[in-house]
């Protein structure tokens, strides 16, 4: 039995003409704003309002970056000037390497010869113990 499986269904669908949902919501919401300020606010301060709404709401609807809508920059930009900023810069300092030659560290790492069966194989053992931790 096949069943259909759906395809595009990141893609909005179209419920105004040409416009989304969302996009016509920000269409008629500056549309709106738009028309109150110009009954509300003397002419010669409502002009600037006004190109300054329907630009955002233009910006709204039609505006993407990056292919993303535009409202998640200003979402992202409104979240960044509201959150607290706290840098913290944390030094990790490095302890210097000492080089050694290998005949050195061959030196270090053999006992001296012992005389006692016994010693020779409690340092093998203290070395074992100390290379699993």
């Amino acid at each position: 039995m096949q069943f259909k499986v759906p395809q595009f269904i990141d893609v909005e669908d179209k419920l105004f003409g040409p416009f989304t949902f969302k996009e016509f919501v920000y269409l008629a919401g500056g549309a709106g704003l738009i028309y109150v300020i110009y009954k509300l606010v003397i002419i010669w301060i409502a002009v600037p309002l006004i190109i300054v709404v329907a630009a955002f709401s233009a910006a709204l609807t039609f505006y993407k970056i990056n292919n993303k809508p535009f409202i998640y920059y200003v979402q992202a930009s409104i979240t960044y000037a509201l959150k607290s900023k706290l840098y913290i810069w944390k030094q990790h300092l490095k302890k210097p390497e000492v080089v050694k030659d290998k005949v050195a560290e061959q030196t270090e790492a053999l006992p001296a010869m012992t005389t006692s069966r016994l010693k020779d194989l409690a340092w093998s053992l203290d070395v074992l113990d100390q290379a699993h931790k």
